[in-house]
């Protein structure tokens, strides 16, 4: 049976977290563009935006990756954690890792920020990942919608017209 650990991740593992990140973009089919850098100075630097935990087996392969940040919602009176990215390895779906590092993450956040509910988005055309966090407990909120502001527009918020 394949052993897999999860542990926090560390500033050393900049580059094999950005390689499974790249993974899961690739999956996506979306273009993937932080680099190393990117990853070290967002998840390791002097103010980190988000953490991640690392599944890996024997030989410290990573097998896995759960990248998260802390919230605070006003509606829950609670911190939530938003799970932005997580990959499990082509060859080792199936085998519960994905349950598993979301389960670390709330492990995690709850020791860290005392968090009550975790959050994520899925994208319409991936159905096997919906499942996936249906079958967990996850459920679809009616009531909001995710939107995002970038390029251009993020860039002149608050100018004059």
């Amino acid at each position: 049976m394949l052993e897999i650990s999860i542990r926090q991740a560390v500033p050393d593992d900049a580059q094999g977290l950005n390689r499974a990140l790249r993974q899961l973009s690739a999956h996506m089919g979306d273009e993937h563009r932080a680099a190393d850098a990117d990853i070290a100075r967002f998840c390791f630097g002097p103010a980190p935006v988000f953490q991640a935990l690392l599944a890996e087996d024997s030989a410290r392969a990573i097998l896995g990756v759960a990248a998260y940040s802390p919230f605070f919602s006003t509606v829950y009176g609670a911190v939530g954690i938003y799970v932005s990215d997580l990959w499990v390895d082509a060859e080792t779906r199936g085998k519960q890792l994905g349950r598993r590092l979301l389960a670390a993450v709330r492990a995690t956040g709850t020791e860290k920020w005392d968090a009550r509910f975790l959050r994520l988005g899925v994208y319409h055309d991936n159905p096997s990942a919906m499942a996936f966090y249906e079958r967990i407990g996850f459920v679809h909120d009616p009531e909001t919608q995710f939107l995002t502001l970038s390029g251009k527009p993020f860039e002149t918020l608050g100018d004059t017209p």
